[in-house]
């Protein structure tokens, strides 16, 4: 008799252990957030897991297409993705996301209309995507090689000078032909093979001269000096300018990509609520003043912006006055034979 106590008394704390175990790992108390690496700050995330009990399960991507390529084949599941423009668009079309409940993300009454407005154009009626930051793409050149002021178009990362001093472009299909499209007057998300012929002309023109093809690299060469002049995203230019004051930011007067990542809640997300109340705490202004301080980033969050020391706000290399934003414009998917033909002309350019 002891013995059949003894086993039922073993099998009942095992049952009550696996029981709490359970309890302690419950899906509504984990959150799975697919990032870029580095994107988010580490004091935003602990403020929401001790005020919510919500736990943030966090992984990261390198680019867009890698993230795309683990979400479209189903092999991981998360609750909530930060994805650009483009690949939302794609998203949308290939049924991988669920819209938006607004009701439950109050604190999206913060987001600029003007912004909101430039988005749709990505994500018609912004149905699926909350904005996380937004920028541009300029050139950072170094003054003690080119004198502040000097850079004013895309035509100059094509002066013949600079080539001693080190010229870098994006390793990047999208980025690196909008330059020779914005200098060409054509449209940005052109899939039309003369124009593309003409892109890749005029580059092909640039490219002796050009010293490497680098993105978040990119930003290390022309801060430490080992090249003088490049293209960047805008975000990074708070970042260069604190680690070298002889550094300049230019967006230049042709115009530029202008580029959204934003919160997407996927399909298959096991945690919508969770995802909706991320998003709001987010979206709150003291959040958005932190990504600011943290990334350098530009924010789309009015309440937040309002909390900027004026120089940012006066800034027009963080957010661009009315007559570049009307210059520029959002990436758009192009279709897989537009991306494939992209791919084609981008080939036949760096001789890979």
């Amino acid at each position: 008799m002891k013995k059949v106590c003894s086993l039922f008394l073993a099998v009942s704390a095992m049952t009550l252990l696996l029981v709490l175990s359970a309890c302690g790992s419950k899906s509504d108390d984990v959150l799975k957030l697919f990032n870029y690496g580095d994107y988010m700050s580490d004091d935003l995330i602990a403020q929401f897991e001790k005020e919510t009990g919500i736990r943030i399960r966090q992984d990261t991507f390198d680019t867009n297409e890698d993230m795309y390529e683990k979400i479209a084949d189903g092999s991981t599941q998360y609750d909530l993705i930060i994805a650009g423009d483009y690949t939302i668009e794609k998203m949308i079309a290939n049924d991988l996301l669920q819209p938006l409940n607004y009701a439950n993300i109050p604190n999206a009454s913060n987001l600029d209309k003007d912004y909101m407005a430039k988005l749709a154009a990505a994500d018609a009626g912004n149905k699926y995507a909350i904005p996380y930051t937004w920028g541009t793409v300029g050139i950072l050149y170094n003054t003690t090689m080119i004198p502040e002021g000097s850079i004013t178009s895309w035509k100059d990362l094509w002066n013949p000078e600079y080539k001693s001093y080190g010229i870098l472009m994006q390793d990047s299909i999208r980025d690196t032909f909008m330059v020779a499209e914005m200098l060409l007057g054509l449209d940005m998300n052109t899939t039309k093979e003369e124009d593309l012929k003409q892109v890749v002309s005029l580059l092909m023109e640039q490219k002796p001269i050009v010293l490497r093809w680098k993105n978040d690299e990119a930003r290390d060469d022309l801060i430490e000096g080992n090249a003088g002049i490049g293209m960047i995203y805008s975000g990074e230019y708070l970042y260069c300018l604190e680690k070298n004051e002889d550094l300049a930011f230019c967006i230049p007067k042709e115009g530029t990509n202008l580029w959204f990542d934003c919160f997407v809640i996927p399909k298959n997300s096991k945690n919508v609520s969770a995802a909706e109340k991320f998003i709001d705490f987010m979206l709150r202004a003291e959040s958005g003043l932190e990504t600011f301080n943290h990334l350098g980033y530009p924010i789309p969050n009015t309440a937040a912006i309002a909390l900027l020391d004026e120089e940012y706000i006066n800034d027009e290399n963080i957010f661009p006055g009315a007559e570049i934003l009307s210059k520029s414009d959002v990436f758009h998917f192009l279709g897989q034979e537009g991306d494939e033909l992209l791919t084609k002309y981008w080939k036949q350019y760096r001789g890979n």
